[in-house]
């Protein structure tokens, strides 16, 4: 009957590892992935799961829980100086550059439109959109009323704000 019991006991602690091996393994893939998901949650269950088949005690499932949380935090811990060395690929830095060649402008590029005449594509009252040499941006007013398909120049640039004002 002993012989029974013991191997029934070895198979829960091998359960048990194998869950808080596949639980730390989702974390960690948790951890390189944004966003909190299946692999986390999937991974805590794990956890969570592993501790209570491996704990004969409630003391010693707390002691194993605070294990489990300090290697977390040292995985934890480890994966950010990974990541901030930049030897593994993070998910979550963006790694291509936006050049203007590529089509990206900075609100800080806007200057060139100053003075720049255009056409209203939609009624400004007093936001809407404008077209300056084929290209639409979204245009401000400094407060009046502007219909669409009225001549337009632009005044002011604040930042990423386009002020026109109606040319009559």
């Amino acid at each position: 009957m002993q012989g029974g019991g013991r191997g029934l006991l070895d198979v829960f602690s091998i359960i048990a590892i194998v869950l808080i091996v596949a639980g730390f393994i989702l974390v960690g893939v948790e951890m390189v992935v944004p966003g909190f998901s299946v692999p986390g949650v999937t991974g805590i269950v794990c956890l969570v799961v592993g501790i209570f088949l491996a704990a004969d005690s409630v003391k010693e499932g707390v002691i194993i829980s605070l294990i489990v949380i300090a290697l977390l935090a040292v995985m934890m811990f480890v994966l950010l100086k990974v990541l901030a060395s930049g030897k593994l690929k993070s998910p979550i830095i963006l790694q291509e550059e936006q050049a203007n060649e590529s089509g990206y402008i900075s609100s800080g590029d806007l200057q060139y439109l100053l003075g720049k005449e255009g056409v209203a594509l939609t009624d400004l009252r007093p936001s809407g959109k404008g077209d300056f040499d084929g290209v639409s941006f979204d245009v401000l007013t400094d407060g009046s009323y502007i219909i669409k398909g009225a001549k337009i120049v632009i005044q002011k640039v604040q930042g990423s704000k386009l002020i026109v004002r109606e040319i009559r």
